[in-house]
C-alpha cells in the first residue's frame, strides 16, 4: 500500500517512514505543504499521513485545497494540538483521522488499515476470494487453509488484486501502487512477480487480459 508522509521534522519523519515500511506500507516522504499539494496532485495514493504544522502551507490550509478539488484520499493529521476546537476544524476540513504526538507506529499502521478499509466500502479487516484469505496486519495468506510464503512485493501485488477482486489492473497502476520514488522498477518486474504467484497459488489464480493487465479469476471458476 502507497501512501504520503508528509512531516517537516526529520527524526520524526524518518522514524515514521522506516516504521510504516517495516509494517508493510510503501512510503513517499515530503517536508512541506507545497511539496505534498504537487505529489497529491501527480500521484495516487492509498492514504495521507499529513502533519498539521508544516512550512510554506501547514496541514490544514492543504488539507481544504485538496478537498476542495474532490481529492477523496483518506487522510490522518498527525498534530501535537489536542484541543477539541483544533480536532473539530480538521475534521469539518475533511480529515478522516486524528492522531496525537507522541506517535505508536503499530496505531498509525492499524489506524491506516482501517481508513483504506473503510474508504473501500469494506467492513472485514481480512480479504477473502473464493479459496483465498489475505490478513492485512499479519501479511498472512492461506489458500484453502494452508499457509502460503510469500515474498513482500508478491504479497503486496496480491493485495493489491484481492482488493479490487473483478477489475483488471495494468502494469501501470500496479508498479505505481508498490513502487515509491526512488525505488528502481525492471521492466519485467510485474511479471516476475504474478509469474512467481502463479507457482504458488495455481496457474489460474491470476488472469492476463491482453493489453489490458492482470485480474483475480472470478470467485465462481474452480
Amino acid at each position: 500500500m502507497r501512501i504520503l508522509l508528509v512531516e517537516d521534522d526529520c527524526l520524526l519523519g524518518d522514524g515514521l517512514r522506516l516504521g510504516l515500511a517495516q509494517a508493510g506500507f510503501t512510503v513517499d516522504w515530503v517536508k512541506d505543504g507545497v511539496a505534498a499539494d504537487a505529489a497529491l496532485a501527480a500521484n495516487d495514493f492509498a492514504a495521507v499521513v499529513l502533519d498539521w504544522n508544516l512550512p510554506r502551507q501547514d496541514g490544514l490550509a492543504l488539507l481544504k485545497k485538496v478537498r476542495g478539488r474532490r481529492d477523496d484520499t483518506p487522510v490522518l493529521m498527525l498534530t501535537a494540538r489536542d484541543a477539541l476546537d483544533d480536532r473539530v476544524a480538521g475534521l469539518d476540513a475533511g480529515a478522516d483521522d486524528f492522531l496525537i504526538k507522541p506517535i505508536a507506529i503499530a496505531e498509525l499502521a492499524a489506524r491506516l488499515r482501517a481508513l483504506t478499509r473503510r474508504a473501500a466500502g469494506r467492513g472485514e479487516p481480512l480479504f477473502r476470494h473464493a479459496d483465498l484469505t489475505l490478513d492485512p496486519a499479519r501479511r498472512s495468506v492461506q489458500l484453502a487453509g494452508r499457509p502460503l510464503d510469500l515474498s513482500v512485493r508478491e504479497f503486496d501485488l496480491l493485495a493489491l488484486l484481492i482488493a479490487q477482486p473483478g477489475r483488471p489492473l495494468s502494469r501501470e497502476q500496479i508498479e505505481n501502487a508498490l513502487y515509491g520514488w526512488g525505488e528502481e522498477v525492471e521492466s519485467n518486474a510485474i511479471e516476475v512477480h504474478v509469474h512467481h504467484l502463479r507457482k504458488k497459488l495455481g496457474t489460474d489464480w491470476i488472469k492476463t487480459l491482453r493489453g489490458v493487465g492482470y485480474v483475480l479469476k472470478p470467485e465462481n471458476v474452480a
